[in-house]
């Protein structure tokens, strides 16, 4: 009996995960469209580039781009495609024949429907020569973040029905151009971070609704240094920070009379709204690119971009109850994207572009979850910018993403037996349009 009834205390626990569900884009849940320009090339060059000021998100150094007041704008269309395939799944009924429960039931193999969503990723910088060789720049980005949201009915609902990260970054930036061949930057960042986490509770007969709701305002900062040493040669080297939040927000329930009385029956507190508590740390991200020019027409670019999934250990949500504190591992290791692009200069009006990437996601097999159905990742990128004028461009770019397929077998980790088991199959890909406009005035 103390066993069964500490099983259903645990239904409590919403299946909880900041790093939720797979953004389609990127490898875990990071964006990594921050300019059209970028995309062009699949970032290569990233932190190294002299195109434009939205560079400046991986090297704020290269804010020195700006020769006059500029102002440019990005937006990202994401539309990623999931397939999902449920081999078996069964939820976390206890056995207790005296009371009519008999063990796990079998869920069926009922997939979602839209269990991710189109997401637009917009990004503004703005740019302001204070001398010849020092600018300041303002940028908004949205450096994570996703949108998963799945039906409530389907086999793998005790793992995850609603998933929704946003963490929007506003950065105020100095650049300066120490000489012909060398310039640093830096910027502090103010971060917004949002969560929706939702999935049921409860077991067959017996289940309802968890949703959960947080946010919390952070401070980050970044540095970088883009060196010339060699004319037609660039160098870069940027460095995000890590980003401490303190998460505080609200458990909500609904549908849970049955499950309560159920609780009840067995001596434990009911399901009640609450508020909550948890510490997470949002990963760093290194960005080492070089830029050469293989003549006046065409350069060749590079990058190799560190992401420091590590940070996110796990979740430890405190809830202001009676309820235990709810526990999930990440098991998250830090991972490395790696690109190379070219630029070709046609006219003087129009520039190509064109990039290949290998993005590997930081999710480890054991814990991989329905939140967490991340694979690798290849990139095939093509771009284009049109100068209307010498103050005015406009910028496109197309992104096919390749995700590699990956399996959830949720079937033996402790943290589960709340949850029950779900083994399952995904196939995913993506593509991303991408449109900027640059102006100088």
């Amino acid at each position: 009996m103390k066993k069964s009834s500490a099983v259903l205390f645990k239904t409590s626990l919403v299946a909880l995960s900041v790093a939720a569900a797979s953004s389609a884009y990127a490898a875990g849940f990071a964006l990594n469209d921050h300019s059209a320009t970028a995309s062009g090339t699949a970032l290569a060059g990233a932190a190294a580039s002299k195109s434009d000021i939205s560079f400046s998100f991986w090297n704020p150094a290269l804010f020195t781009n700006a020769k006059q007041t500029t102002f440019y704008a990005s937006g990202a269309y994401v539309m990623p495609s999931m397939d999902v395939t449920v081999d078996s799944a069964t939820d976390a009924t206890p056995n207790v024949p005296q009371k009519g429960l008999n063990g796990p039931v079998d869920l069926g193999n009922k997939v979602s429907g839209d269990s991710v969503n189109n997401t637009l990723v917009p990004s503004f910088y703005f740019a302001k020569p204070l001398s010849d060789k020092t600018v300041a720049g303002i940028s908004l980005n949205v450096p994570f973040g996703l949108s998963g949201d799945d039906d409530q009915d389907w086999a793998g609902r005790f793992h995850a029905t609603e998933t929704a990260v946003q963490d929007i970054a506003l950065s105020f930036a100095l650049a300066h151009r120490v000489n012909d061949w060398a310039s640093v930057g830096a910027s502090v960042q103010v971060h917004k971070a949002e969560i929706v986490l939702e999935s049921a509770v409860g077991f067959t007969g017996r289940e309802g609704i968890g949703r959960i709701e947080a946010d919390d305002t952070a401070v980050g900062y970044s540095f970088g240094a883009m060196l010339e040493p060699v004319k037609g040669t660039r160098v870069g080297l940027g460095y995000r920070s890590e980003v401490d939040y303190d998460f505080e927000g609200d458990v909500n329930y609904t549908d849970v009379a049955g499950l309560n009385a159920a609780l009840t029956s067995f001596g434990r507190p009911n399901l009640v709204n609450t508020s909550l508590s948890d510490s997470v740390t949002m990963p760093s991200v290194m960005t080492l690119s070089l830029e050469h020019d293989l003549s006046n027409k065409l350069t060749f670019g590079l990058s190799a971009i560190r992401t420091g999934w590590s940070s996110l250990d796990g979740l430890n949500i405190d809830f202001d109850s009676t309820q235990d504190n709810s526990v999930l591992t990440f098991g998250f290791e830090d991972q490395w994207m790696y690109s190379a692009g070219l630029t070709y200069v046609y006219s003087d009006k129009l520039t190509l572009r064109s990039g290949v990437a290998m993005d590997s996601s930081p999710v480890t097999d054991e814990y991989r979850s329905a939140r967490t159905p991340d694979g690798d990742r290849k990139w095939l990128s093509v771009g284009a910018t049109y100068d209307f004028n010498d103050m005015t461009s406009a910028t496109v770019a197309f992104t096919h993403v390749k995700i590699d397929d990956v399996s959830v077998n949720r079937t033996n980790l402790p943290e589960d037996s709340a949850r029950g088991t779900l083994k399952s199959d995904y196939e995913s890909s993506a593509n991303v349009i991408s449109v900027a406009m640059n102006m100088a005035f």
